[in-house]
């Protein structure tokens, strides 16, 4: 009999891959025993089981149906994997056994709700059998062969196993079709010449049933064991199931809810979705990747390189199923052993995010229905009116004429590129919004894009060779295909002729799923397996086709089957292309549409948001989610974007938007203006406060975008990421931090003067005062009257912060103030990216410097180990060192006597230094 087991440390594997390059050496038969019962206690089990089914019966009036065999009253509730997973088909005993699988009825959930399956695979469910296995220059290749049928079409009776040891962290499994070649996903991944020496996982396969079982050589935990439910490799249909060392997994988006997922029978679906966002609707972008804590602290990564519209399933066993309906099982293991190490290594893979223009990290202002470009204008000069920081204007699709893109409204928008010749004066910047959809309803002659689009043919196709139609803002569109190398030529020459007439500076990508206000197109889908598949997932609508193009839809490299989740991340690809080469400089892109590797190129709005106090919490796992995903740029719509906000939501939304890494407050049209100007002067005010904040902490936060950009780091992150040994911080997503050390904690609620937030372990500072805050790992209540805001510095840390202007240019200018929050052995560390904010790969060609300072035994250096002229333009005025025990006699830089401050609260503060940036210097403390 066939068994799908769980294996634990102790258990000997069917099949041991050895690290050292010996041949892979069978265990026994290769054959398992059922991983839920000891072989001496199947009988008993069994027993038990039908008393328990009986009594059951009796107390659900009868809802189990007839008793099930003994094989599948074994199997617990929890570890029932799915064999029947059709929405909106009420699965019946008839249905269930024609598939082979089990079939226990249970009592019905609330509406939308899941629960245990009533259908699950019994312990023999046939899968595949690995027949052969052979070490290869970097791992092994073996053939697995399926000898029964599975229940999808086109089943797949020879699969090849590619494993390669990439590097001591990662592992990389492949299963592909032995025989003919299948779509895979067209994304640059790392090729390994040689095979890990060292690595710190342990492979071992089950022979019959074929699985994977890998574990973490340290401690022995099983990360995956693939053995609990059947294999199945379909055309259109492939699913492999995996047990779970833990409950605490995060990823897998893009979703609305928390950061930690529920795994009570909750399935996540991947589908690119124009919807706002909605709990356990599948949103805007696909990620396939999870992060997964581990007991004790340890956390590592799956990433399957998939994509096609996948669901995937996760259960209390622990378990999780992927179930996708193309492609190939690709899978990326990293095994950490850290959190932060599990993104890095998994950005490794995707490529590290690109570094964004200084400007970019500035204050963002935007909404639908301005009216007008005078309209537009009027709010700028209200916002410089009142000294309110602001890099960035944008616009919404009304400066559009009829919607249709690289057109500009010549009576309402006429004096646009006027506004964008006073915002460059200004130091500021303008940004326009974009859509994939191109009009195609003009006269022939009077609309270049599409007319020129449609000569070179750059529009998806349907079955039948002609554009396909759909219905977006401008009315009939078709849909430029960035899957064509010509489509990027043609996309830079629209945008090189707008800028020609509106010299723009960013790009703001929307609608690119891609939306379509129809299903499919004017002539719906035609009949078939692309449009209709054996299986389709969860997807909202129920069909692939629901508010975007027909699945079976043709681009240059495949079909829109296997296209559809890298729309934004081949459009997002083309546009930030363009903007480089209009404007020699960094791009800067916001895409609502995302795939893995789209950090390269663009970051990332969650969205059209309401103007709700639920929506601001949720916020903060979907920034912190994109930070797993290698997004770091990346911000909800400050204050909402549909709806109308209120004073105190606005306010408190302004506060935690000042620290979203992307900050931009939009607003939909016909509802009241929600820009800072537009409330009362105390409201004002505190809205001020906190972007000056943010300005004071641009080189911190610039510097953590360098960090993400060489290695990974993320910018935004949860607190778990800094203290995984502190399991109270696993489930935390209404706090976050900036990089290492600056803590925030909003208030979300309405009607509070206070705030409870999570202060983990070691002693921290007000950001604004210097005073310690000394905790054990606990919640503690604090102050947080309208206009506060709570930062805290972990000790340890040094911040570059400088003083704020009303642009980043401004504030580029002034001095530099480094504050020093010391540890309990009075020590700290810190560093500075600088470069002139702009240019293109600064620090690939060596144009930037780089600053590092310490703190050690009273003595605060600064050390610069690689300088550029733009420091030189800086100086370091103040230094600010919190955590002073005793007052000093004197203070001395590089030796010369200084005057100082010492504050209560153990602060000292040192002014007027007025030393170079680009200069090291001491300064010590007696």
């Amino acid at each position: 009999m066939k068994s799908y087991q769980k294996l634990t440390a102790a258990q000997p594997a069917a099949c041991r891959v050895e690290e050292e390059g010996a041949a892979p050496v069978p265990s026994g038969h290769g054959k398992l025993a059922p991983w839920w019962v000891g072989s001496g206690l199947l009988v008993a089990a069994v027993l038990l089981s039908t008393i328990t089914v009986w009594v059951l019966r009796q107390v659900s009036g009868g809802w189990l149906g007839p008793t099930a065999p003994p094989k599948c009253l074994v199997v617990p509730e929890s570890h029932r994997f799915d064999c029947y997973p059709e929405r909106r088909v009420v699965v019946t005993q008839e249905l269930c056994e024609s598939r082979g699988c089990c079939f226990i009825q249970s009592p019905p959930l609330a509406e939308g709700k899941q629960g245990v399956p009533w259908c699950f695979y019994p312990p023999d469910f046939p899968s595949y059998t690995l027949e052969s296995l052979n070490q290869t220059a970097l791992g092994v290749v073996g053939l697995l062969v399926r000898r029964e049928k599975a229940y999808y079409p086109r089943d797949i009776g020879k699969l090849r196993l590619d494993v390669e040891f990439e590097t001591d962290t990662r592992l990389h499994i492949k299963i592909t079709d032995a025989a003919n070649p299948r779509y895979e996903v067209p994304l640059d991944v790392p090729r390994v010449m040689k095979r890990a020496e060292n690595p710190i996982y342990s492979l071992n396969f089950s022979w019959d049933p074929f699985g994977v079982l890998l574990q973490r050589k340290a401690t022995g935990t099983v990360l995956l064991n693939t053995t609990v439910a059947p294999l199945i490799f379909a055309d259109q249909f492939l699913q492999i199931s995996t047990s779970l060392p833990s409950k605490f997994l995060y990823g897998l988006g893009e979703h609305r809810g928390s950061l930690l997922h529920s795994l009570d029978w909750n399935t996540l679906t991947l589908w690119a979705r124009d919807v706002s966002p909605t709990e356990s609707f599948n949103l805007y972008g696909a990620h396939p990747f999870y992060l997964l804590m581990e007991e004790g602290g340890n956390a590592h990564g799956v990433f399957l390189l998939n994509s096609n519209a996948m669901e995937v399933a996760l259960q209390p066993a622990p378990g999780l199923t992927w179930r996708t309906i193309g492609g190939v099982l690709d899978f990326y293991i990293f095994l950490g052993p850290d959190p932060n190490m599990v993104i890095q290594q998994y950005q490794q893979v995707i490529g590290f995010p690109a570094m964004p223009p200084i400007w970019a990290l500035g204050f963002h202002l935007c909404r639908w229905g301005y009216g007008s470009s005078n309209g537009t204008w009027q709010t700028v000069r209200a916002m410089r009116n009142y000294q309110i920081p602001q890099d960035g204007q944008w616009n919404d699709i009304d400066y559009m004429d009829g919607y249709r893109d690289f057109t500009l409204d010549s009576q309402k928008f006429a004096s646009l590129p006027s506004l964008v010749e006073d915002l460059h004066k200004h130091g500021q910047h303008y940004v326009m919004i974009l859509d994939p959809g191109i009009s195609s309803t003009s006269p022939h002659g009077s609309y270049w894009p599409f007319d020129e689009g449609l000569r070179r043919g750059l529009f998806l196709n349907t079955t039948q060779g002609q554009p396909l139609i759909g219905q977006v803002w401008p009315g009939f569109t078709a849909f430029a295909d960035f899957s064509n190398p010509d489509t990027h030529q043609w996309w830079l020459e629209n945008l090189q002729h707008f800028h020609a007439h509106v010299p723009f500076d960013g790009l703001w990508i929307d609608m690119n799923e891609p939306s379509n206000f129809m299903d499919g197109s004017e002539d719906g889908c035609p009949p078939g397996e692309l449009d209709n598949p054996p299986y389709t997932p969860a997807v909202l609508g129920d069909s692939l086709s629901a508010k975007t193009v027909c699945a079976s839809a043709k681009q240059k490299i495949s079909v829109h089957y296997n296209l559809h989740n890298l729309y934004g991340l081949m459009e997002a690809k083309a546009t930030a292309s363009a903007l480089i080469r209009i404007r020699g400089k960094r791009p800067f892109v916001i895409s609502r549409s995302t795939f893995p590797s789209q950090g390269r190129y663009s970051g990332h709005w969650l969205g059209d948001n309401r103007s709700q106090w639920k929506d601001m919490g949720y916020s903060i796992p979907g920034l912190l989610s994109f930070s797993l995903f290698g997004i770091p740029l990346v911000g909800a719509d400050i204050c909402g974007f549909s709806g109308s906000t209120s004073e105190e939501l606005c306010t408190r939304w302004m506060q935690l938007g000042a620290f979203y890494p992307f900050s931009r407050n939009h607003n939909t049209q016909n509802e009241k203006a929600q820009d800072p100007t537009a409330f009362s002067p105390a409201a004002r005010t505190a809205m001020k406060d906190v972007l000056l904040t943010r300005y004071s902490l641009l080189p911190f936060l610039y510097t953590l975008f360098h960090r993400a950009h060489l290695q990974g780091d993320t910018v935004a992150r949860p607190l778990f990421f800094e203290f995984p040994r502190d399991e109270a911080t696993w489930e935390l997503d209404r706090q976050f931090l900036w990089g290492q050390s600056l803590l925030v904690t909003p208030v979300l609620e309405p009607g509070v003067d206070s705030v409870t937030g999570y202060i983990p372990q070691g002693t921290w500072y007000d950001f604004y005062t210097g005073s310690s805050v000394n905790s054990s790992g606990e919640m503690l209540k604090m102050s947080a009257p309208l206009e506060h805001l709570n930062l805290h510095i972990r000790e340890g840390s040094i911040l570059p912060t400088q003083k704020p202007g009303t642009t980043t240019e401004a504030t580029r200018g002034n001095p530099l103030r480094l504050i020093v929050a010391l540890s309990s052995h009075a020590t700290a560390w810190g560093d500075l990216f600088w470069d002139d904010g702009e240019s293109l790969d600064t620090f690939e060609k060596g144009n930037y410097s780089y600053v590092v300072f310490n703190v050690t035994q009273n003595i605060f250096t600064s050390t610069v180990l690689h300088a550029s002229t733009e420091a030189t333009k800086v100086t370091v005025g103040t230094l600010s060192i919190f955590g002073v025990q005793k007052p000093p006699s004197k203070v001395l830089l590089n030796g010369q006597e200084k005057p100082f401050s010492y504050l209560d609260n153990q602060v000292l503060n040192v002014s007027d230094l007025g030393v170079s940036l680009s200069q090291g210097f001491s300064l010590q403390w007696l």
